[in-house]
Order: structure tokens, then sequence, then C-alpha cells
């Protein structure tokens, strides 16, 4: 074989390797991220090994904690993918509300259906685009978008959705990919800095950023002024 063929061939590889391993599909638009995700979808939680100790530590405690005040807190968590954040807030006994679970990918919906059908009186699923969520403005107490802005075609915009649909005094819980993959996201990967810029420049403040897992860093932050302003 001749050695430009390999060396094309290998490009290629590459080229492809980067697409659906390393980016998964994200600029590739939302039908192939949603595509590659269903295609794991049986084993998605083998493979991501949660742990819901440190799912409850991290954000499901500190999130009931902060909706104790409220009654029937109401909880949208966009990309949901096999439920994971309404999981562990289910499995808080102090959490009244109901959570509202959206996603893209077909096949993980039915995997988070199928994990939470002892819970699906205050479980609403439902297939949606994260950038394009069907809910009218300022409907919910809190919003989530775990693992899932960098994937989105604009997180940017994903990310003024979020703050949309929250409920001034609401809480938003978001997170941006760090670590050594993150470099090769370019447009998808803002610095802590930009990241916490970006947040507050949706009408949030106390914007708070915390190290979460290996790749992620999780932002809190309190919807206080009217959405689309300064806050």
């Amino acid at each position: 074989m001749p050695l430009l063929l390999i060396v094309l061939l290998l490009v290629v590889a590459l080229i492809a390797y980067w697409h659906l391993v390393i980016a998964e599909g994200a600029y590739l638009g939302p039908r192939v991220v949603a595509l590659l995700y269903d295609v794991v979808a049986g084993r998605y939680n083998r493979i991501k090994q949660f742990n819901p100790d440190d799912d409850a530590f991290f954000f499901g405690d500190p999130l009931v904690e902060w909706l104790a005040g409220v009654e029937q807190p109401r909880v949208l968590d966009v990309a949901t993918g096999s439920g994971r954040v309404p999981l562990t807030l289910m499995a808080n006994p102090s959490f009244r509300g109901t959570v509202a679970a959206v996603d893209r990918a077909r096949l993980m919906l039915r995997e988070a259906a199928r994990t939470l059908t002892p819970h699906r009186d205050r479980v609403f699923i439902s297939r949606q685009e994260g950038t394009r969520l069907a809910f009218g403005n300022e409907v919910f107490d809190a919003v989530c978008c775990l693992e899932a802005l960098e994937f989105m075609p604009d997180p940017v915009g994903g990310l003024s959705e979020c703050a949309r649909v929250l409920k001034r005094g609401g809480v938003l819980m978001v997170t941006r990919r760090t670590g050594p993959w993150a470099r090769w996201m370019p447009g998808r990967t803002p610095s802590r800095e930009q990241f916490k810029a970006q947040v507050e420049s949706l009408g949030l403040w106390d914007v708070k950023v915390q190290t979460w897992q290996i790749d992620y860093d999780l932002a809190w932050g309190v919807k206080m002024a009217e959405w689309g302003s300064e806050a």
C-alpha cells in the first residue's frame, strides 16, 4: 500500500476518532450527538459508573436544601440522559417536588423512564432540544444542565434557555467541561472565568463555581434580575 494512502487513512481515522469519541459528535450536530448516546443507552450507567453518594453530596442534597422553603418545587433537568438528576432527587426523602426531565436522545429517555418507573407520578419525561425548550418563561424553581452544554450547537444559547425558564429567586446548576480533553473542543469549553461571566450575564448573581468530578466544574447561581437584563 502506498505510503501516501496509509497517511491519508491515518488522518481520516484520527479525524473520525476526534469527532466521534473525543468530541462525542458535538461538531456534527445534535442528531449525531443523540445517535451516539442512543447507541450506548443500555450500558450508559455502567460505562459512567455514577456514584449515588457523590451525586447526593455534590448536587442532590444541596439542591434539596435550597428548595426547602418552596412548597412542591418544580425542577427541570435539561439533557437528563438516563435520569441521573431526578433519580438523585427522588432518593432524598426531603424532596417533595416534581421533576421535568428532557433530552433529545430517544433511547436514553427510554432508559431514564425505566429507571424512574417507581417515581413516574413525580417525574415527567419528554423529548426536547436543550436550546429550544417547550416551556414558558419563569416556570421552574430550579434548572439543572449537567455535562451537556458543550455538546449543544450553541452552548450560550442553551444557558440562555435554562435561565429563561427559571423563576426569579430560583437556582441554576450547570457544568463546564475541564480536564485534558477540554482543549480539543474549541469554542465549547470556556475558561472558569469566562463560564462564570456567561452565567452572570443572564441575570444571575452569587455565582459560585466548584470543581466537580475529574472533567467538570459545577456552577451555581441565583436568578434575581428579569431574564435578559443585567444582574
